[in-house]
């Protein structure tokens, strides 16, 4: 089942986080996922919830893959520089009955 982990980012460090924009994709790439959303421009805001950073929605092919990336030696020394840079509020939702 896919999962989905949607992120607001907020970037204390620009140019630090500009080498993490770099480095994530084939990170998230070699374990199957993708991203959907990349920080757009938010178009609808209602007024429960108004995000003053950076939306990221990443999508994985199983609850497994996301966190074999979490984990794997390739994206440690990259979230240290995520971590450095910025601080983060995320959920991860699975996909449910939809068929994708």
């Amino acid at each position: 089942m896919k999962v989905y982990v949607i992120s607001e980012i907020f970037v204390i460090d620009e140019d630090q986080y500009k080498k993490y924009m770099k480095l994530v994709p084939d990170t998230i790439k070699k374990y199957g996922g993708k991203y959907l959303v990349r920080g757009g421009d938010i178009l609808n805001n209602n007024l429960d919830w108004t995000p003053k950073g950076r939306i990221i929605v990443l999508e994985f092919p199983s609850i497994e893959k996301l966190n074999l990336w979490q984990n794997s030696d390739e994206y440690k020394p990259v979230k240290k520089i995520r971590l450095n840079s910025s601080t983060s509020q995320s959920i991860t939702i699975e996909s449910g009955g939809v068929p994708f």
